[in-house]
């Protein structure tokens, strides 16, 4: 029977003794998300979004049956701002949704933006090609509307120089 109250009051002794050894801090982040940790909060953190400290009671950030928190320094004017509990599954839902969707457009602005450059760079290679046939001084022949054979003029020779030289200035 003495051995059993050994055994026991040891026990008892030992469990008391590593309490102290789980001493947790618990506090709200800026983003409303519960933080636990062995080690003190940073003290970025204001004392009313520490819920637990070793050694002190227990607080909490929910708002008393009279509507006051007394740990509360100010009362929060916007709701938004306020720390909010675990998102449900619908929130998640339509978190990931909003954020699938924006991902969607971003990558088809992306996509139209390099195909618009792939364009841009194709019509700056034809102008260069056209502008150095132009300037080489040979004559260039085309076929008209009946299918004649017709040779660029000098006017008309000058007036796509022009053209091209203006298209060639976005190309480079």
């Amino acid at each position: 029977m003495r051995a059993y109250l050994i055994k026991n009051t040891i026990g008892l002794l030992l469990a008391i003794a590593t309490g102290s050894a789980f001493a947790q801090f618990v506090w709200t982040d800026a983003n409303g998300t519960r933080q636990y940790s062995d080690q003190p909060p940073p003290a970025s953190v204001p004392k009313n979004r520490i819920l637990r400290e070793p050694g002190a009671e227990v607080r909490s950030n929910r708002p008393s049956v009279t509507g006051t928190d007394p740990t509360a320094s100010a009362p929060v004017k916007d709701p938004a701002a306020a720390p909010k509990g675990p998102m449900t599954t619908a929130e998640k839902n339509a978190d990931f949704s909003k954020r699938k969707n924006e991902q969607a457009e971003k990558d088809k602005k992306a996509a139209d933006e390099a195909k618009e450059a792939a364009d841009r760079g194709k019509n700056c290679e034809r102008a260069q090609a056209y502008n150095r046939s132009l300037q080489s001084g040979e004559r260039i022949a085309g076929t008209d509307k009946d299918g004649e054979k017709t040779y660029l003029s000098d006017e008309k020779r000058a007036q796509d120089l022009r053209d091209t030289k203006r298209a060639l200035e976005g190309c480079k």
